[in-house]
């Protein structure tokens, strides 16, 4: 039960002009009583909210950043007509902020025995499962002196998954990969190519390539053109550890890598090769393996919607054995991770050489573009102390990744922006390279 404001209102209305003329308990009682039978009565004849049947419907998942329709349909099972107001509660995070109060509350009038839908619209600003609170209801008389309050349990989850803002680069790298898969032919051979056909010999081509067998069975000279192997195994390792948890710009660096593995794995499963991710820090977070061509984004997409950065130190030994499990031998093992020094100096090298090993190991790192720009600063005394600082940091990043190319690793260090696009550069490249 609750009180309006309007019955407030009267209330002092009526009793001020008896407190002016005649204070007396007599002329208050004579203003209030009516009062009081009327909201009475207005009680009575609002409908009940415990007997309200409430079902909802609509999205169950979104893209980061997109909006999601919910729908929540009332019924009205009483022989009174219902006038409401409801409040559909969601985490704070459903809407965008300074909008949940509009966003969360509505005004709704059913007749007896008919229902109504209502449409309540999501616009998370988090990853993960959102599920809905529960619905409150406050049912007013016809004079809107005194109302019904209740609440309902309506459960509803909405998986709010990874923006993929990266799949714009999708087309032009698919250009380039149809080129290096089989519709343009290679001369040369390499570790990871498989012979495709014979064409005949055009000047200019590498005599290397000649086939003599097929050249002595026919007039004129046949030529060996390869193409890059299909069917290969490709690891996707997302670092969740504490590094993965510093934010450059406004999104996390997890966010900036998970960007970069779903382009690097739309591509390869476009490219025929298998494509698994595992998740880890010191335990394993998520790991997603044995999944079709056409099932294997949508898979990655559920599970890294769940994912958020531990505020823990990642067991590189750990991250190494689970890796060294998942991935069949020959596979090209991408490890998301920071360059720090301390992290990789401390945790990752100790145990590279048993990823490289068997393994194609290429490392990537979500680069601050901050740093850049503090390089670059002059015209103070504080600048040039940044600019300072923020060189020796690049240097370090610079003598950790070349550390590291030295041991067989493929490196790549790009901001947020450029890292999914460099990511999927450096695995064309070394497909058409045949080091895959």
């Amino acid at each position: 039960m609750a009180l309006t404001g309007r019955a407030a209102l009267l209330a002092a209305l009526g009793t001020l002009p008896v407190g002016l003329w005649d204070p007396s308990w007599t002329g208050v009682l004579a203003v209030n009583a009516p009062l009081a039978l009327a909201c009475a009565c207005d009680f009575a004849l609002a409908a009940p909210v415990r007997r309200l049947a409430l079902t909802r419907s609509g999205d169950t998942s979104v893209r980061l950043g997109e909006t999601a329709d919910v729908e929540l349909t009332v019924t009205n099972p009483s022989g009174r007509p219902l006038r409401a107001d409801l409040r559909d509660a969601w985490p704070p995070s459903s809407w965008q902020p300074g909008t949940e109060v509009a966003a969360s509350r509505q005004s709704l009038a059913i007749p007896a025995g008919e229902r109504r839908r209502l449409t309540t619209h999501l616009r998370p600003t988090r990853r993960g499962d959102h599920r809905s609170d529960r619905v409150t209801i406050r049912s007013y008389g016809p004079l809107r002196l005194f109302a019904r309050q209740g609440t309902h349990r309506a459960p509803w989850t909405v998986r709010v998954l990874p923006p993929f803002t990266s799949r714009k680069h999708l087309p032009s790298k698919l250009a380039r990969l149809r080129e290096l898969d089989g519709r343009t032919s290679v001369l040369t051979r390499g570790q990871g190519t498989e012979f495709d056909s014979l064409r005949d010999y055009v000047p200019g081509d590498d005599t290397r390539s000649i086939d003599w067998r097929a050249t002595a069975r026919q007039s004129t000279v046949a030529i060996r053109t390869w193409r890059p192997e299909r069917d290969r195994h490709i690891l996707l390792v997302l670092d969740t550890g504490r590094t993965s948890a510093g934010r450059v710009g406004d999104t996390p660096r997890l966010d900036a890598s998970m960007d970069a593995a779903l382009l690097l794995a739309a591509l390869a499963s476009r490219a025929g090769d298998r494509v698994d991710l595992l998740a880890y820090d010191r335990r394993v977070r998520a790991l997603v393996q044995g999944r079709s061509a056409g099932d294997v984004l949508p898979s990655l997409v559920n599970a890294l919607a769940m994912l958020e950065p531990e505020l823990i130190e990642t067991d590189a030994r750990g991250l190494t054995s689970a890796a060294l499990r998942t991935a069949p031998r020959g596979s090209l093992i991408v490890l998301l991770t920071s360059l720090d020094p301390a992290p990789i100096e401390e945790g990752l090298l100790p145990v590279l050489s048993r990823l490289t090993k068997s393994h194609k190991v290429l490392l990537a790192s979500v680069a601050d573009p901050q740093l850049e720009e503090m390089a670059n600063a002059r015209g103070t005394a504080e600048a040039v102390y940044d600019a300072a600082a923020a060189t020796q940091a690049q240097s370090e990043r610079h003598r950790i990744a070349e550390h590291l190319t030295r041991r067989g690793v493929t490196v790549v260090d790009a901001t947020p922006n450029n890292l999914a696009p460099a990511l999927a550069d450096a695995y064309l490249s070394l497909k058409a390279a045949g080091r895959l």
